[in-house]
């Protein structure tokens, strides 16, 4: 009856140690699966945000037209700035060279440094009426015992015609036709000889007392005319810097004699042209 006891009170005690290693076992595993649980959530949440963070990321990096665009492309694609040639005034001011010939019988050519001007009004977009004004001054070398060079001065009056050839956002190309007068003053180192020349400019001014003159050109009128181009290299919609070279004429002496000029200056576009 005793060992009956024993055995039972055994059995007894296996069964509530095994009771209450499985109740510590069960606390150990929820607590350990309470503390992974919302980790766990948080990057299962987390996982598809980034996910698609990370693809769209690939997607713009690699899709067509998402490149930075370049400073080239940018500056093709703006907006038109350059001049549009609907103005209806062109008014030009610049420095000039020519060169000239201050007597019939001498034999060489002198050169000249000046001013241009020039008004233009267009009537379209090709065809401007243009007038003109120059003033250059230079010396000529004489044969002469009293003078070696003496200065030479001319006003150039012309009008006429202008042609826009060519014309884009960098450069505008235009041909000239001008015709009108030229005034010379050829007698101004004899006029300011100190005590009075010895010898007049001109043949037909010649006074008593005087031996003989320089063989210049008498002071006067005489036609003149130019033609040639004028190349305007554009740095706004309304200015530009022109560079003209012209073919000049004029009618001094006896017959027509023919000379180079050339300016550089500013050119201004002002009033728009309905």
């Amino acid at each position: 009856m005793t060992k009956t006891l024993d055995t039972a009170t055994g059995q007894v005690r296996k069964v509530a140690c095994i009771t209450t290693l499985s109740m510590i076992l069960g606390l150990v595993l929820g607590a350990a699966a309470g503390l992974a649980g919302p980790k766990a959530f948080a990057q299962s949440s987390n996982s598809p945000s980034n996910s698609s963070s990370t693809s769209q990321t690939q997607n713009q990096s690699t899709a067509p037209g998402t490149a930075p665009m370049s400073e080239e492309t940018a500056a093709a694609l703006a907006p038109y700035t350059g001049p549009k040639y609907d103005n209806r005034w062109d008014l030009y001011g610049g420095l000039m060279f020519m060169n000239g010939q201050a007597g019939q019988n001498i034999p060489v050519r002198f050169n000249m440094g000046g001013a241009e001007g020039m008004l233009a009004y267009w009537l379209n977009g090709r065809f401007a009426l243009a007038s003109d004004f120059r003033f250059a001054a230079g010396t000529t070398p004489v044969i002469s015992p009293f003078y070696n060079r003496v200065t030479i001065m001319e006003y150039l009056f012309t009008g006429g015609v202008e042609y826009r050839a060519l014309r884009n956002r960098y450069v505008a190309v235009n041909f000239l036709g001008l015709g009108g007068g030229g005034y010379g003053i050829f007698n101004h180192a004899v006029e300011n000889y100190p005590g009075g020349s010895p010898v007049s400019a001109c043949t037909a001014q010649e006074q008593p007392g005087q031996v003989g003159s320089l063989h210049l050109y008498c002071n006067h009128l005489a036609p003149y005319a130019a033609a040639g181009s004028s190349f305007d290299f554009n740095q706004s919609k309304d200015f530009a810097i022109r560079l003209q070279p012209m073919l000049s004429m004029d009618h001094f002496g006896t017959n027509t004699k023919y000379f180079f000029s050339i300016s550089l200056g500013v050119d201004w576009r002002f009033g728009h042209r309905r």
